[in-house]
Parts: C-alpha cells; structure tokens; sequence
C-alpha cells in the first residue's frame, strides 16, 4: 500500500464528494429549513418572546446568511473525514467486493454504508428540520440516533466477517442474519419522544430532500475513489480484469 497516495486519494475524494453534498443541500434543503424557520419566527411574534423589528429581521437574516455561507465548507470539511472512513473500510474489504472493477467495488461498499449508517437509522429516527422538537429532548434524541448507528454498523461488521467466511451458496445466510438483527434491533429501541407541530407536508418535503441529498454524497464518493483508484492504483498487490 502506498500510503501517501492512498491518504491523498481518500481525502480529496471525501472532500469533493462533500462539498457536493454541501451544495445539493443548498439547492434541495435550504429552502425548506427557511420555511421552518419562519413558522418558529411567527410563533415566537405571536407568543410575544420575540418582536417582528427591523433589528430583528436584521440579525436573523444576517446569522441565514452566514449560516448558508458555510453550508458547502461545512460538507467538505463533514466529506473528508466520512471519506477517510469509507477509504479504509474500501482498502480493508476491496478483495472480498463483489464487481470487476474499482468503480462497481465502491459503488457496492456506498450501497452498503448508505443503508447500515444512514437509511436504516433515518427510518427509525427520521430527520427533522432543526425547529422541530422540544429542545429539552435534544440529548436524548442525539443518544438514541447515535446509539442505533453504532449498533446497526457494528452488526453490518459482524455479519461481513460471516459473509467473507460463508461459502458462495450459502452467503445469503449473512444478509438474511443482518436483516433479522437490524429489524429486532428497530423493534426494540425507543421511539422519537417529540411530537411534530410542524405541517406534515414540510416534514415529508424536508426528509425526501435530505435522502436525496445524503444520497448525492455517498453516490459522488463512491465514484470520485473508484475513479481515482482505478487511475492511481494505491495497493499494487490487488489487481482488477478490466473490460
């Protein structure tokens, strides 16, 4: 293993593929956090915890502004070290992918981490815009998601190491145990202890928009490293048939 190349490679990959990300969240997210946002700010005029001033309008627009501004640093920044993650985890489980090439290998390794890591905790514990919820939950709601990443990922582990030691007609048994596991797993944890205020329709349009744009990310680095190994070639020792 050529190690700069490869630390190279994964970074700027994971770097790229987030700031991507970043900009998919402007175009597709953005806009409905701004409606929340001022659904919460009506609430807060009409409850009299706040004023609708000019100073008000002022500041608000200011921290929108400066929170935008640092949408797309933000990703790059959340990119590379999700990326470095995603190269190690390429590096360690490259021979046992199935696919002829670097291209199809990391397409399958996204599929995987996209489903272990991100949707199947998203479908227990579905995103929210940031106004919604009680923010004395907060904690709580931060532990319960975490918690079930953890153990979602760490059975994804624990059922590839069966995976790799299965024989080929008998591999199914891996992802039919994974699916018994993370389904228990889905039964057994608590619910979001929040109740929605929010209109269901923003809620829905909000998470459909943060699938796809977490989607986007892991699409653009699966093909950014499969295209840079394949050029590159950081491990040596491993070699793809090419078409």
């Amino acid at each position: 293993m050529k190690t700069a190349l490869f630390l190279a490679i994964v970074l700027i990959s994971g770097a790229l593929a987030g700031t991507i990300h970043g900009v998919a969240n402007l175009i597709l997210v953005e806009p409905y956090l701004d409606t929340a946002i001022g659904i919460e700010n009506q609430h807060l005029f009409a409850s009299g915890e706040e004023k609708d001033t000019p100073e008000f309008r002022a500041e608000f627009d200011s921290y929108r502004y400066w929170q935008k501004g640092g949408q797309v640093l933000a990703g790059a920044i959340l990119g590379t070290s999700i990326g470095a993650l995603f190269g190690l985890v390429y590096a360690y489980s490259r021979s046992s992918l199935p696919g002829r090439t670097d291209l199809k290998k990391t397409f399958t390794l996204a599929a995987i981490m996209w489903l272990a890591i991100y949707f199947i905790p998203f479908l227990k514990y579905p995103a929210n815009p940031p106004t919604v919820g009680d923010p004395e939950t907060v904690i709580l709601r931060s532990i319960l998601y975490l918690s079930f990443i953890t153990i979602s990922s760490f059975g994804a582990v624990g059922f590839y190491q069966l995976y790799k030691k299965l024989q080929s007609q008998k591999k199914i048994v891996a992802f039919v145990g994974y699916t018994i596991f993370i389904s228990i797993v889905f039964v057994v944890m608590p619910p979001n202890p929040d109740e929605i205020s929010a209109p269901m329709e923003l809620v829905n349009d909000f998470r459909t928009m943060s699938v796809i744009a977490v989607s986007v990310f892991w699409v653009s680095v699966a093909t950014i490293l499969g295209i840079f190994w394949s050029k590159f070639r950081p491990d040596s020792q491993i070699k793809l048939e090419k078409y």
